[in-house]
């Protein structure tokens, strides 16, 4: 009989039990940093219960918590007595009342730097960010201390996984979309209470695209993509030429008093609707730039260009990716009245028969898309050709920057990918499974399982705060259309499962393991190591999906902020190690060395090879000189993407000194500091920096690493 009684910390008395210990023991083991050694927790917990008996008074839980360490010790699992600890340790840390004084207080007197530069996007000293900031950061505290399970909080804080966007998972948002502008505009939305009815001309709908755009940014945390904007806007172009057209009949009658000549009557509403369309897409670009969301930056909005010849309103949409290059390339001004490189929205041109070779009907809009890339960065690139070999003959929009859904189709056998999202990402830290085993392949790959136990754990829990929320969180996106049309109340739950939605696992360092386990980079002898890796990754998200029904999905993090605190992390751990935590940063996912002297070809080539794994999100990039002065080159590496890589972009140089107005490479110097090379300025709120960090181009300056990171690129032609 057990009459064994336990004192809890409140003081409070219950019966011992001894299966509660072995838990806590097995969770120490199967942690990031325990190690399991078969029967020795359930000789522990029995240990401690014949201690229990033989004293005849209460135990106190911290002397069971002491007896474990201790016993972990003298059996020499001194791997797991640290791992226990350090359990002990942050559920401590989750029944403290409050953490985040001092991260607060850094907000305010700007010196929380990890916090203050994690985005590039977000301007730390706009008082609408501040406030967004700090939300985050008590947003992440009673996550930490309330919310999430105490092994995934250890196993994020050691650096063996990241939970991203913690700052807002008390809330129930998600990450990225494919907003369904198209239903939106044509049945009608509603924004604030306030019904929107399908606009009349391309003039209102763009605005009321922009409208969508800003309250859709509100309601998420990740970017949101318009799936063939041009095609979408199409038909409004026709409807604003209808009306010109009418007009110009009336005004020969009426005005003039003359007999309807079709033809001339035609030529003007062709040109009054050329100038609608000038103006709508400025309107667009304008107000995406200018427009500051809830969260404290501009949207993150994609516009995906695609139309495919034979459309009903193929001229139009025609039209419209014209002026969506013509605009990009001109730029916005600045304060100074000079034109520059704005971030927003990004751009990505699809690259297909119709437009890729030169007798092609629309090759004149891929020469553009050309001249625009090589002085603005955008347009990026996406092969239709390799894009249907990966995605079951589909063509779409990635969410965001990069995070791309897997085909699914309804109950009519019909493809669906506008009002489908992602719930949130999870990434593992790749370069320190290798510090951990050394050159050790075999060892390698069995942390690597623990870890992804850990993911896998982290991803659901994701799913488990999403799972029941209702659709009156967010109208905009729930009942008016962006994602669904619900009914009030309704629970979203049906639109997370069965592959609707993605829950991604991503990963950063693949470079970095290959140096560690193999000595070698990915591209030389390390490849075969690497690809072992990712098809590992993507082989576990298939079997979680089939066992779950979830969509989980591969993901190759963009690690705008994480690539250096991985780093970090493990230089504080590790200690120095040439080539991986020397550097101050990590390499984005499945990227190469950005030091690597390597074509741009070879790259891409090279790249295309994981970015069939990585289904879930990938991109790839070059590092280009300014190509103004010579397009036809960059129009050659532009077809190479359209027959050996599924979605590429290239990196030039665009900014300017406000104070000389030096208007070329402002360049990192050796004190890590942004510094103009004309007149020596190093004041950042002088200089306007713009560069590729991730998928999206950043404008605010970025973290230490990230910084060293951009310092290291060399170029690829």
């Amino acid at each position: 009989m057990n009459n064994l009684e336990v004192i809890k910390r409140d003081g409070r008395k219950t019966p011992f039990n001894k299966s509660k210990i072995e838990v806590a023991i097995m969770k120490a083991m199967n942690s990031s940093s325990g190690i399991y050694e078969e029967g020795l927790a359930e000789k522990i917990a029995t240990e401690i219960e014949e201690f229990a008996r033989v004293i005849h008074t209460p135990i106190t839980i911290h002397a069971i918590e002491e007896q474990v360490y201790y016993k972990l010790t003298k059996y020499g699992n001194v791997a797991t007595a640290k791992a226990y600890e350090s359990y002990r340790s942050v559920q401590e840390y989750k029944r403290q009342i409050n953490t985040i004084d001092n991260d607060v207080v850094g907000i305010l007197n700007r010196s929380n730097l990890n916090v203050l530069d994690e985005n590039s996007n977000k301007d730390a000293k706009i008082v609408s960010t501040q406030r967004d900031l700090i939300a985050g950061e008590v947003s992440k505290d009673v996550a930490r201390r309330i919310l999430m399970p105490t092994d995934i909080v250890m196993a994020h804080d050691s650096g063996a996984i990241h939970f991203h966007d913690m700052d807002y998972i008390i809330q129930p948002m998600f990450n990225c979309c494919l907003i369904n502008l198209e239903d939106m505009l044509k049945n009608g939305t509603c924004i604030n209470g306030k019904k929107i009815d399908t606009p009349k001309s391309f003039q209102v709908a763009c605005t009321v695209t922009t409208q969508i755009i800003a309250q859709v940014a509100s309601g998420q945390y990740g970017g949101q993509s318009i799936n063939g904007v041009d095609r979408i806007l199409a038909p409004y172009v026709r409807k604003s030429f209808d009306k010109y057209y009418k007009d110009a009949i009336d005004d020969q009658v009426n005005f003039y008093g003359i007999e309807p000549n079709e033809e001339m009557a035609r030529e003007v509403a062709w040109k009054r609707t050329k100038k609608e369309v000038r103006d709508g897409i400025q309107t667009m670009q304008y107000q995406i730039n200018t427009l500051m969301t809830t969260n404290g930056q501009a949207p993150f909005v994609t516009l995906f260009m695609y139309f495919k010849p034979g459309y009903e309103y193929e001229k139009e949409a025609a039209l419209i990716t014209e002026e969506i290059l013509k605009q990009r390339y001109e730029g916005i001004k600045n304060s100074q009245d000079v034109y520059v490189t704005p971030a927003f929205p990004k751009l990505i041109y699809v690259l297909d028969e119709h437009n890729i070779h030169e007798d092609s009907k629309y090759y004149y809009l891929t020469k553009l898309a050309a001249k625009c890339t090589a002085k603005r960065m955008y347009p990026d690139y996406i092969s239709a050709k390799k894009m249907r070999e990966l995605y079951q003959g589909n063509v779409f929009s990635p969410m965001g920057c990069r995070s791309f859904l897997a085909p699914w189709k309804n109950e009519d056998g019909e493809y669906v990918f506008d009002g489908r999202f992602n719930m949130g990402v999870v990434s593992l830290n790749l370069p320190q499974i290798g510090i951990l085993s050394g050159k050790d392949e075999e060892k390698y790959f069995e942390i690597l399982e623990k870890r992804l136990e850990l993911a896998k754990k982290a991803l659901l829990f994701r799913y488990q705060l999403l799972k029941d929320i209702t659709s009156d969180v967010s109208p905009i996106h729930w009942q008016y259309g962006a994602i669904a049309r619900l009914e009030p109340h309704e629970k979203v739950t049906k639109l997370l499962q069965n592959g609707y939605a993605t829950i991604s696992l991503g990963y950063i360092g693949l470079y970095e393991a290959s140096i560690l386990v193999t000595g070698e980079s990915h591209t030389k002898g390390g490849k075969e190591f690497a690809l072992k890796v990712i098809k590992r990754l993507h082989k576990a998200v298939d079997d979680w999906k089939k066992e779950t029904g979830l969509g989980f999905a591969l993901y190759g993090t963009p690690a705008e902020s994480l690539t250096n605190r991985f780093a970090q992390i493990d230089l504080a751990r590790f200690g120095s190690i040439k080539d991986v935590t020397d550097k101050g940063y990590y390499t984005n996912s499945y990227h190469v060395d950005v030091r690597e002297h390597i074509s741009v070809f070879d790259k891409f080539k090279f790249e295309s090879e994981f970015q069939k794994e990585s289904t879930g999100g990938m991109i790839s990039y070059a590092e280009i000189p300014n190509m103004s002065n010579n397009v036809e080159a960059l129009e050659t590496m532009i077809k190479f993407i359209y027959d050996n890589i599924c979605y590429a972009e290239f990196n030039t140089k665009s900014d300017y000194c406000h104070v000389c107005g030096f208007d070329g490479e402002i360049v990192v110097n050796d004190d890590n500091e942004w510094e103009c090379p004309q007149c020596h300025n190093k004041d950042k709120s002088k200089l306007t920096v713009i560069r590729r960090t991730c998928g999206y181009l950043g404008e605010n300056f970025w973290n230490e690493g990230r910084t060293k990171e951009i310092k290291s690129r060399v170029l690829h032609i």
